[in-house]
């Protein structure tokens, strides 16, 4: 698979769970929907760079990733330790969360395990 159509699929995941996230709690999650749909339109657009031949957008799009990576991380151990802490109602967010953190750990793992040929 090539850079663009990871970034592209990477980004349209993230818009998907950002949505699911605010469905799951439309009163509290609705910066779950913003941050979804900025970032992933972001990998998108980065997606769609990549695709047009700008070599230089493969990077970015792998620091966004790892930017979102230690995000994810961080939300989700917090995450972990409400549920942890009986709080039943965050189980949802934590499982959502570290979903985003496996799709954000995936995409840096392809980007880099590309060759030259493949990008």
């Amino acid at each position: 698979m090539k850079s663009g159509t990871i970034l592209i699929s990477y980004g349209l995941f993230l818009i998907l769970a950002g949505l699911a996230g605010f469905l799951s709690n439309p009163e509290k999650a609705k910066t779950a929907l913003m941050s979804g749909g900025t970032f992933g339109m972001l990998q998108i657009m980065v997606g769609i760079v990549v695709s047009k031949g700008w070599k230089p957008a493969r990077k970015i799009g792998i620091g966004i990733s790892g930017f979102l990576a230690l995000i994810f991380s961080w939300r989700a151990i917090v995450g972990w330790i409400a549920v942890a802490g009986g709080q039943g109602e965050k189980l949802f967010a934590a499982s959502l969360i570290s979903l985003m953190l496996a799709a954000s750990l995936t995409t840096i793992v392809l980007l880099l395990k590309q060759t030259p040929a493949t990008r």
